[in-house]
C-alpha cells in the first residue's frame, strides 16, 4: 500500500513538534506534530492565561528589560552621574526611572553613550507600556456571557411526541437580543467499506431563535423518524461516543457586543423519560418568581 505523503511534513521540523492535551467534556485528545508557534501566537496566548500568569509575565519581562539596560550602562559607568547606590544596583534603578519615565533628576545620563542608551530604552519602554496596556484592555473588554446551562438534558413525552428538552438562562439577567441556538449530535460511526469517521448531524430546534433571552429558554428538539436520534438509547450513544452540542449566541443590549456559549451533553447526561423540576412559580400577589436552586434539578415519570 502506497502512503503518501503530507505536503506539511517538511516544515514542521521534528525538533519543534510537541504533544498538547485537550479535554473535550470528557473526552481527552493528544495531539502530536504540530509546532507550538508560541513566538508567532502571543496575542492568543495572552488571551488564554490566567490573570496571574498574564501579570507574573509583565512583571518578569519589566526585571529581565531593566537588568539588561543596567548592563548595558555599566559598559560606560561613567556615563551616568549621581548613581546611588554605586554600582550595578544604582543603574538597574536608574533604568527603571528611565523606563518610567520618572526623571526624578538626581541621577541623569551625561555621556553621548549614555544619552543614546537611554533614549533606545525609553523608545522600547514606551513601546512595551502601550503594548501591555492595549492587552489588558483587550482582556477587560472581552465580551463574556453569562449564560447557564442544566447539567442534563430530559427525553420526555411532549404534546404526544417524544421530545428532547435542555434548559438555558441568562446569569446576568440583561436583555440579550435576538439569541439564537444549534443544537448538533457528534457520534462515532463506520461506513459500510469499514471507514471510521466521526459525524455531526443537525437537531432542528422547535424554536430556535430568542427575542429577548433573559430569564430563561426551554429549546426543544423532536424526536421523530427524521430525527438521528430517531430510535436510540444511553447505551447506543455511549457505544457510538456521541455527545450533543448547544451553543446559544446573541446580541447584549448594554454594551451591543455578540455573546457566544456552548455546553456539550454525553450520553450518561441524557436522561431518557424524565423532565425538569419547574424553577417558575405565580404567586398570588400577581410576582413571577424564578428559583434557580433547582435549575439542575430532574425528576423521574415513572414516580
Amino acid at each position: 500500500m502506497r502512503r503518501l505523503r503530507p505536503r506539511y511534513t517538511a516544515s514542521v521540523p521534528t525538533r519543534l513538534a510537541h504533544d498538547r492535551r485537550h479535554s473535550l467534556a470528557g473526552r481527552q485528545v493528544i495531539t502530536h506534530g504540530l509546532p507550538r508557534g508560541i513566538w508567532q501566537d502571543l496575542y492568543h496566548l495572552f488571551m488564554t492565561v490566567s490573570w496571574p500568569t498574564l501579570f507574573a509575565g509583565f512583571a518578569a519581562f519589566f526585571l529581565l528589560f531593566n537588568l539588561l539596560f543596567a548592563g548595558i550602562y555599566r559598559l560606560h559607568a561613567e556615563g551616568v552621574t549621581h548613581v546611588d547606590p554605586p554600582g550595578y544596583w544604582g543603574l538597574f534603578f536608574f533604568s527603571v526611572e528611565t523606563y518610567a519615565t520618572v526623571g526624578y533628576g538626581d541621577m541623569h545620563p551625561q555621556s553621548l553613550y549614555a544619552h543614546v542608551a537611554a533614549s533606545t530604552e525609553i523608545f522600547f519602554g514606551m513601546l512595551s507600556v502601550a503594548l501591555m496596556t492595549g492587552m489588558i484592555f483587550a482582556r477587560f473588554s472581552r465580551p463574556t456571557a453569562r449564560f447557564l446551562f442544566a447539567r442534563a438534558a430530559v427525553i420526555q413525552p411532549l404534546d404526544g411526541q417524544s421530545t428532547l428538552m435542555l434548559r438555558a438562562a441568562n446569569a446576568r439577567q440583561n436583555i440579550i437580543m435576538e439569541a439564537q441556538a444549534q443544537l448538533r449530535l457528534i457520534r462515532d460511526e463506520q461506513t459500510p467499506e469499514g471507514f471510521k469517521i466521526r459525524r455531526i448531524y443537525d437537531l432542528p430546534l422547535r424554536r430556535s431563535q430568542h427575542p429577548i433571552f433573559i430569564f430563561g429558554w426551554n429549546l426543544l428538539h423532536v424526536i421523530d423518524e427524521t430525527s438521528p436520534l430517531f430510535g436510540q438509547n444511553r447505551e447506543t450513544l455511549e457505544t457510538a461516543r456521541a455527545s450533543v452540542l448547544l451553543t446559544v449566541s446573541g446580541t447584549d443590549e448594554t454594551t451591543g457586543q455578540t455573546l457566544m456559549a456552548r455546553h456539550q451533553y454525553l450520553a450518561d447526561s441524557l436522561y431518557w423519560n424524565h423532565r425538569f423540576v419547574d424553577i417558575l412559580t405565580n404567586s398570588p400577589d400577581g410576582i413571577d418568581r424564578f428559583d434557580y436552586t433547582k435549575f439542575d434539578e430532574v425528576q423521574s415519570l415513572d414516580l
